[in-house]
């Protein structure tokens, strides 16, 4: 066979030996995990930020964005509940390029997962230890799923992963919220069915186990834009299309309505310092009807220490090796003005 095996992984169970979560970080975690759920079942009226860099790849950069952040979070916590991006896993395109932390702990050398799932949970639990925001990532590999139930409060499924079986099955077996991020293709079909199989119950094989699920209520859309049959991006965030989802929510049936529009991707054209205006006018479409109101519960910004990317190894701290994000000054205006207008 052409698939060559390299060296065991450690399981989930030895992971967690390695690094667990002290009993006080698992209490952080509980009432901040309540606090996000009561946002997406209308109990709470705070607005959700998952923000944070296109990719953790330097945990020195990362933490110091995060400390950044939580004093942030501190002057706004009446209106804004900020969960932090520590997105690890990377989907590429084409498959090449940097994957993320879980593939390459140091962007410059080569890959190394069992290393690198190590310093990924080793960096969930340090900032959750330091700043007690418990983060969001992507469920690039279902398989992961077990090495990080017990620290993410939020998870998306990416546009590419969307239609995935085992992705959607996975997201039926959380107790924390799940964003279904609409395909690339911009098929909102997709997107409510992947949210409907999220939602029920479920019996499949993971992990060498045959499971059963419960459904997961706290499944729901992310609204990311879409690129046509020319190669050019469609946004998906405008007030049409919010009023649209919401129709489709009430044909569907579905439990706890809600969207979360991705401000960057093709609602940017990849422009990130567009993000600031896109925020503006989700918010104003949430002031023009009570309706949109109800079912924007919030936004996610790909923001990191400095303006945009660069390549890997060129040794800018606290700048994107993937997308472009916007720079901590201009995130911590925005920050401030969201707080206003919410």
């Amino acid at each position: 066979m052409s698939m060559h095996r390299i060296k065991r992984m450690p399981s989930p169970e030895e992971l967690r030996e390695e690094f667990p979560l002290s009993d006080k970080l698992v209490k952080v975690k509980a009432q901040r995990d309540e606090a996000i759920r009561k946002v997406f079942t209308g109990e709470s009226d705070k607005f959700i930020v998952i923000i944070g860099p296109c990719s953790a790849d330097n945990e020195e950069a990362v933490m110091d964005y995060l400390g950044r952040l939580a004093r942030v979070q501190e002057v706004v916590e009446d209106k804004l509940l900020v969960i932090p991006r520590i997105y690890t896993n990377k989907p590429r395109t084409t498959g090449d390029g940097y994957k993320g932390m879980v593939h390459q702990p140091d962007p410059e050398k080569g890959p190394d997962m069992a290393e690198g799932l190590r310093s990924v949970r080793k960096l969930h639990i340090d900032a959750l230890e330091a700043y007690h925001m418990p983060a969001a990532d992507e469920m690039l590999y279902p398989g992961n799923w077990p090495y990080m139930e017990d620290i993410l409060s939020y998870v998306a499924v990416g546009a590419r992963s969307v239609e995935n079986q085992q992705h959607r099955l996975t997201v039926s077996g959380f107790d924390i919220p799940a964003g279904m991020k609409n395909p690339t293709g911009g098929d909102l079909t997709v997107m409510m069915n992947s949210i409907t199989a999220g939602q029920h119950k479920h019996n499949f094989i993971a992990n060498g186990y045959e499971v059963e699920t419960d459904g997961n209520p706290l499944t729901h859309a992310i609204l990311r834009g879409s690129v046509n049959r020319h190669g050019n991006n469609v946004p998906n965030y405008h007030y049409e299309d919010l009023t649209r989802v919401a129709y489709m929510y009430e044909k569907f049936g579905l439990q706890n309505p809600a969207v979360i529009v991705d401000a960057n991707h093709s609602n940017s054209g990849k422009q990130w310092d567009q993000q600031p205006r896109i925020v503006q006018e989700v918010l104003h479409s949430r002031s023009f009807l009570p309706e949109i109101k109800k079912l924007v519960k919030g936004i996610m910004i790909e923001s990191y220490i400095e303006d945009g990317a660069q390549s890997i190894g060129n040794g800018v701290y606290g700048q994107s090796i993937t997308d472009p994000c916007l720079g901590w000054e201009k995130t911590r205006e925005l920050l401030m003005r969201m707080a206003d207008n919410v």
